[in-house]
């Protein structure tokens, strides 16, 4: 044999005595690229989805008292702006503000665009660019200072 194939048959010999001993042994192990990827897609993997966009839990309590008196939110007033008081804010910005993306709860460029339109009557000055920076950030905080009385208005 050449060295080459010597030296691919040694480790092709190592690799499956490692897997049988690791079975025998109660232990397994991916034995391919495939069925690696496919155990780590089965795991539970659970991602949290909550974004205050710098609010604090009162604050953003006060948002989803808003959210469930005029847009439909119908979750926890927990303080913790999830999927669903998110799921609201969409509402409320696709009838007000030109959201013209899916009603997904997910705080993406759009989001926060139309966010943007709402929050100039809250202070911000900065550009409609997706980007929830410390301008955006910033009115955002003032506009929670007036939920739920005279916030997000469902006429």
């Amino acid at each position: 044999m050449r060295p080459n194939a010597l030296t691919r048959t040694v480790i092709s010999l190592t690799a499956a005595v490692g897997l049988t001993a690791a079975t025998v042994a109660g232990t397994s192990f991916a034995a391919s690229p495939q069925a690696a990827e496919t155990a780590a897609s089965t795991q539970d993997v659970s991602v949290a989805a909550v974004n205050n966009l710098g609010l604090s839990s009162t604050q953003a309590k006060n948002v989803q008292r808003a959210l469930k008196a005029r847009w439909g939110y119908n979750d926890a007033i927990d303080g913790q702006l999830g999927t669903n008081s998110w799921k609201a804010m969409q509402r409320f910005l696709k009838k007000k503000y030109s959201y013209k993306d899916s009603i997904d709860g997910i705080v993406g460029p759009n989001t926060v665009t139309a966010l943007q339109r709402y929050l100039y009557y809250f202070g911000y000055n900065g550009h409609l660019n997706g980007i929830a920076g410390s301008e955006t950030r910033a009115a955002f905080k003032n506009m929670s200072g007036s939920c739920p009385d005279h916030c997000l208005p469902s006429t």
